[in-house]
């Protein structure tokens, strides 16, 4: 290859380098919130390009997790069984030691949420998981959220709370799980925390 045709190749690669820039960085500007959009098991840095909420490298070589370097929604972007959540303060995203990503926990609120508030959280993530074809499981023991009065009831119990699982085939499970929390800013107030996990499914169906 002449020295011609060698600068000529680099500067075609320096234009995508500055065109993908670009495109991130237009994401990034009109994206009314940050987000963070995932596979699970994809490559950690094709998520960090694809979300417009800044997050860290992974490590090469080792298992562990990061968090967005700002408040992000989840984005979960299979064709399929994706879903979206509300704008989270808690968010890690875990990797694997091949540098994949392995599991999401979060916490889908920014703040400890009132009651009503925290059912139409829990009442619309199932909504998305039942559009797009998840099924509740365990249902025995842990039954899908509901706004009823016996529902109602648990969760303000602060000995019970509330869990329940959804799964997509062999491919993905979430866990949904909510109890009460003291907020020592509302004291008087009853405030509730959800937690949410996705990954590969584990345990019984």
């Amino acid at each position: 290859m002449s020295l011609l045709q060698r600068v000529g190749l680099r500067r075609k690669v320096l234009a995508i380098v500055v065109a993908v820039l670009l495109i991130v960085a237009v994401i990034r500007a009109f994206s009314d919130e940050p987000v963070i959009a995932l596979m699970i098991g994809e490559p950690w840095e094709a998520m960090r390009l694809r979300s417009s909420a800044v997050i860290a490298p992974a490590f090469p070589g080792y298992s562990w997790f990061n968090m967005p370097k700002s408040d992000a929604r989840l984005r979960f972007i299979d064709p399929q069984l994706g879903f979206e959540t509300p704008l989270a303060r808690f968010f890690t995203v875990s990797f694997d030691k091949d540098g994949l990503v392995r599991s999401v926990r979060m916490s889908p609120q920014i703040e400890p949420l009132l009651l009503d508030d925290t059912l139409k959280v829990l009442l619309d993530l199932q909504d998305q998981w039942r559009q797009g074809g998840w099924i509740p499981i365990r249902l025995d023991d842990f039954p899908s959220f509901a706004d009823t009065p016996q529902w109602r009831a648990r969760l303000r119990d602060v000995n019970i709370g509330g869990t329940a699982y959804w799964r997509a085939d062999d491919k993905y499970q979430v866990m949904l799980g909510v109890n009460r929390f003291r907020d020592d800013k509302r004291p008087t107030e009853e405030r509730y925390l959800i937690t949410l996990q996705l990954a590969t499914p584990w345990g019984r169906p």
